[in-house]
């Protein structure tokens, strides 16, 4: 895989018939000072918070408009150059990187809500309308959009990588939460993938083929988002558990038994200290569950009761009620901060945020087999979990510097997916492929399915041209 991280926005010409220089002057005859070609801006729209290295873009469009994006990728294709889209570039595979060089178009500007139907529970939006903004936007009309992954990040970005968070084990992921996407294609030309129709048979489902498809076959440039309406009452906090063990038994029984929790969090001890530093709180520090009900107040009562008594048959202790909702925002912008509690336990030492998911009933196996993995290695990676759904994260600390801890730790990192390989799950709950997995693809789906992968790229994307490198690698 070829690096382009020189100061020139020229150095990716290849002997393939790409054309770079001349992309570059198309773009500047149609966008002008829209154009950016700086090593500075080049550089941001390769920021990975991995171990991945930046790899830049030959320069960036800053678009405005669908008719922008359709005019970047009619350029890029007829010189043959990479088209990478960037959203607020807070994914963690490398998604963003430009690994053959080409142009990252910003679709940051394209923020409008183009419309909200309130009686439909639905909204029309552009690709760079972040959670926070639509949510702030929906407030007074009573309504929001559940799917949380704790950065602010784009919808259109969340949509590319099939993402999820906290409210994932009762809302679901962006996969049951876009309705319809506008594409723009590999000529220009846009494909329309559903209706506002809460179901459809008509065709082939092009919706789900686009989402998780991080860009490699298609460019998002209009979405339609399931909306819901906000809970009557919100009631929830954090109880603590004696082990690792009791807290995740919970967590499954309460799933089985059916409790319609909202959220549930798990954060083992070395998270949890992290959390007390950096967010100045007091929790005990043993392995912790943070939870929350959504409902009625009869409702949120009674999910209440029902988790508090399976808390206590798994050796939980008490339930320490966040009432009010400044103490419940506190709360879960510490776990919405974990990532930057995990990297203050090392400063100066970059942190590698790594995901798994594995059926519930075997979350309890994995997730000690991981610590005892973990404690064995040497190594230090707190945990936090979506564990209401199976998924949880090791924040990994290890100084890149240290040939010997940087084994150690790209071999506990496989070690993992092996282990949620043979339990039935999966190498990425919601991080995406990008580039830092594609090796697990194949021991994970099989040959034929990455092969499947590959003709609907070539199908879509004939000349490679979109987000190349990412998923199933493609020679341009």
């Amino acid at each position: 895989m070829a690096f382009s991280n020189s100061s020139s926005p020229q150095t990716s010409q290849a002997s393939s018939g790409r054309d770079v220089s001349g992309a570059i002057a198309a773009l500047a005859a149609r966008f002008g000072n829209h154009l950016i070609t700086s090593q500075a801006v080049r550089e941001q729209h390769a920021h990975t918070t991995s171990w991945i290295k930046p790899q830049p873009p030959d320069a960036v469009v800053m678009a405005q408009s669908t008719a922008d994006i359709q005019d970047t990728v009619r350029i890029c294709a007829r010189h043959r150059v990479p088209v990478i889209p960037f959203g607020t570039g807070t994914s963690l595979e490398g998604q963003v990187n430009a690994p053959m060089g080409g142009i990252s178009i910003d679709l940051r500007e394209m923020n409008r809500i183009l419309a909200v139907n309130a009686e439909d529970l639905d909204c029309v939006i552009e690709p760079g309308v972040t959670r926070k903004a639509l949510n702030e936007h929906l407030r007074d009309q009573g309504l929001f959009f559940p799917i949380d992954p704790g950065a602010d990040a784009s919808l259109g970005g969340m949509a590319a990588t099939r993402a999820s968070g906290t409210n994932a084990v009762r809302y679901g992921t962006m996969r049951d939460n876009v309705l319809a996407l506008k594409i723009v294609r590999g000529d220009g030309e846009i494909i329309t993938t559903g209706t506002r129709a809460r179901k459809s048979s008509a065709g082939y489902d092009l919706t789900h083929l686009f989402i998780g498809a991080e860009g490699t076959l298609g460019i998002i440039c209009e979405l339609t988002m399931r909306l819901r309406g906000i809970p009557q009452s919100i009631a929830g906090g954090s109880c603590s558990f004696a082990t690792l063990r009791g807290a995740c038994d919970a967590t499954i029984l309460a799933i089985q038994t059916g409790i319609p929790l909202a959220r549930i969090e798990l954060l083992n001890v070395e998270q949890v200290r992290a959390c007390n530093i950096y967010s100045k709180l007091t929790l005990p520090e043993t392995p912790l569950l943070l939870l929350e009900f959504h409902g009625t107040e009869a409702d949120v009562a009674e999910q209440s009761r029902m988790f508090a008594e399976i808390a206590r048959e798994c050796g939980g202790g008490d339930f320490a009620w966040a009432t009010r909702p400044e103490d419940r925002t506190r709360l879960w912008q510490a776990r919405h901060d974990a990532y930057w509690a995990a990297s203050a336990l090392r400063p100066g030492i970059k942190a590698m945020s790594t995901d798994v998911c594995v059926p519930i009933s075997r979350l309890a196996e994995c997730l000690v087999a991981t610590e005892e993995d973990i404690a064995r290695s040497g190594l230090l990676a707190p945990i936090v979990g979506h564990v209401g759904d199976g998924n949880f994260h090791c924040l990994l600390l290890c100084d890149t510097d240290n040939p010997q801890e940087v084994e150690r730790s790209e071999d506990f990192l496989h070690r993992l997916v092996e282990r949620a390989h043979a339990m039935g799950g999966t190498c990425t709950g919601e991080h995406g492929i990008g580039q830092g997995k594609q090796k697990y693809l194949t021991p994970e789906l099989g040959p034929e399915a990455v092969e499947a992968m590959r003709a609907l790229k070539a199908a879509l994307d004939p000349q490679g041209i979109f987000n190349p490198g990412k998923i199933v690698p493609v020679s341009l």
